[in-house]
């Protein structure tokens, strides 16, 4: 597994960066499933007061000193907002979830001199790996690539 991978998992306390009021976003699934995990979790929305009956926070400066990583789940055009914000809180760990990821946001994060991870589910290797994550996973491995 990758280095950056593995020390991101490592970390418990992570901020999902683009929880939404529908809770069919990828954001609130990867919320609710690191909570199960063992994470403790903060979710991240400037325009939702809580989230599953816990707080929701406008931004990662809220969050300064309580968290070891953020996993960004929102559109590309919205991730440079974000990076930003990491670097002035001086968080480091950072997961680009599919889809939020972009060359400029990649050649960004690289400047800022951020650890960030993308093209790659979060689900697929914070532990314990479940369900159809669990098989990807697998599958990932017989082919070289986990």
């Amino acid at each position: 597994m990758d280095e950056t991978i593995q020390n991101f998992v490592l970390n418990k306390r992570i901020a999902v960066v683009g929880v939404s009021h529908d809770p069919k976003k990828f954001g609130n699934l990867i919320y609710t499933e690191l909570k199960k995990r063992g994470y403790q979790v903060f979710a991240v929305n400037p325009a939702m007061q809580e989230m599953a009956g816990e707080p929701c926070y406008p931004g990662l400066e809220a969050l300064r000193g309580k968290i070891d990583g953020a996993v960004i789940c929102l559109q590309p055009i919205k991730v440079m907002a974000v990076l930003q914000e990491a670097v002035q809180i001086g968080l480091h760990n950072i997961w680009l979830q599919n889809g939020s990821e972009s060359p400029e946001a990649l050649k960004t994060a690289a400047e800022l001199g951020l650890n960030p991870v993308s093209k790659k589910c979060i689900l697929m290797y914070a532990t314990p790996v479940q369900s159809f994550h669990n098989f990807h996973r697998f599958v990932t491995k017989l082919v070289g690539q986990l």
